[in-house]
């Protein structure tokens, strides 16, 4: 990808509401030039090495209640009280989202992510096979099936 497609994430982010600002990221984060912290995404330019980690990140916040983002940092402690709001929702997410935006999956799924299954999970989901999307559909964010199905959403963030 020769043109820098973070403009394109941070206008797509902030326009479906979610609180990302540009700001410094400490060298040991947990991503490379990416936070999360109360719920806002933070990320440092100079900093990101792998855009498409903003999306990714963005699905877990997205993909929580309303009412518990606030309380996302970089730990993302799991509950189990929460159903449809772990790894395989925010996969799908992003997903939805780099697809919406007309993006290549490697930006997504990049050689140093994933714990080495990225180049598996992109060839999964270009296969239409899509881990996650069943529980954005329980959330009610997608459908399944059908010409207006996955990976087109219905709402952007879960209420």
């Amino acid at each position: 990808m020769t043109t820098d497609p973070l403009p394109l994430l941070l206008d797509f982010l902030t326009g479906i509401g979610l609180d990302v600002r540009e700001g410094e990221v400490p060298a040991d984060s947990f991503l490379p030039g990416l936070r999360l912290v109360a719920g806002t995404l933070v990320v440092d330019r100079a900093a990101l090495r792998w855009p498409g980690d903003l999306l990714h990140e963005a699905g877990h916040v997205a993909t929580t209640p309303a009412a518990l983002r606030a309380t996302l940092d970089d730990r993302l402690a799991d509950d189990p009280t929460v159903a449809h709001r772990g790894e395989a929702e925010a996969s799908a997410w992003a997903w939805a989202a780099l697809t919406r935006l007309g993006l290549p999956a490697e930006l997504l799924f990049h050689a140093g992510g994933y714990h080495g299954h990225a180049a598996g999970l992109a060839l999964t989901y270009a296969m239409g096979v899509y881990p996650g999307a069943a529980g954005l559909a329980s959330a009610g964010m997608t459908r399944l099936g059908g010409a207006d199905g996955y990976p087109r959403m219905l709402r952007w963030l879960r209420d």
